[in-house]
């Protein structure tokens, strides 16, 4: 798939015109139909004004190629946090929701049970041996004091994980970094859950969170690992259209003046 097509298909063209008159022969052509401006993204030629003009310096660093790549799958991993925290922010509603009218819900609690065994029962499921349905009970137990220090907690894992959203959605640095120590403090604890019950939602999650980590410090270039920060900020740079055409416009400007030197009578 061509990230930098599909991009500009969604988005639409990121076109610039630079104000050097070299710079600006290189981005851009003349046909029947008017002129045509070099996108940055995606490098094909548009017809009709650009989107932005200004000085070189002033362009955007527009990502493209596996650039773009990465950031499609930050931004994935970015909505899968999102989703998460809003997950705990209802649990943790729940939760306080619990402690406010406790006794109520476990009356209907307990007049909903034996239908929830009834049903169990016809598709060969027993309750008795639910982590949930035990949880549920627990939490029937549990003083309204350590109610409000369970909500707490969840609340706090949402914040953790809709920070971890929006750093890794606007593709901030330190987005990346946040990511990684967040998501491999709690990895500790997901390899115990699966050493007391394996389920697929439990090895999905580490997986996913495993492959998250991994993948952030490889390509990211974190704490130093394949390069580090400089060859990560280089990278980034170099890889920008406009950079690329600023280079090859200054190899043509070097080797004209090689040219004049090497012809220009002693």
């Amino acid at each position: 798939m061509d990230f930098s097509l599909w991009t500009c298909a969604a988005r639409g063209h990121e076109t610039y015109a630079p104000v050097e008159p070299e710079l600006a022969a290189r981005l851009h052509v003349t046909t029947p139909a008017g002129e045509s401006w070099r996108c940055l993204r995606c490098g094909d030629f548009v017809p009709g004004e650009p989107r932005r003009t200004g000085p070189a310096d002033d362009a955007p660093e527009v990502p493209r190629g596996h650039l773009l790549r990465d950031r499609i799958i930050m931004r994935l991993l970015a909505a899968e946090r999102v989703i998460r925290g809003i997950v705990f922010i209802l649990l943790g509603a729940g939760v306080l929701k619990l402690r406010s009218s406790r006794e109520h819900w476990k009356s209907n609690w307990d007049k909903d049970l034996p239908l929830i065994r009834q049903l169990a029962d016809q598709i060969g499921f027993n309750p008795d041996h639910s982590k949930i349905i035990r949880g549920i009970d627990k939490a029937f137990t549990l003083s309204p004091h350590v109610l409000v220090w369970v909500a707490v907690g969840l609340f706090a894992y949402a914040a953790i994980e809709l920070i971890e959203a929006v750093g890794l959605w606007m593709v901030k640095r330190w987005g990346e970094y946040f990511a990684v120590i967040a998501t491999s403090i709690f990895l500790p604890l997901e390899i115990y859950e699966l050493t007391e019950k394996v389920t697929v939602l439990r090895a999905g999650a580490l997986l996913i969170n495993v492959a998250a980590v991994v993948w952030l410090l490889w390509s990211k270039r974190l704490f130093g690992i394949n390069g580090g920060a400089a060859k990560y900020y280089a990278e980034h740079h170099s890889e920008s259209l406009m950079t690329v055409e600023r280079a090859a416009v200054a190899a043509q400007a070097e080797e004209k003046t090689v040219r004049i030197a090497t012809h220009r009578p002693h």
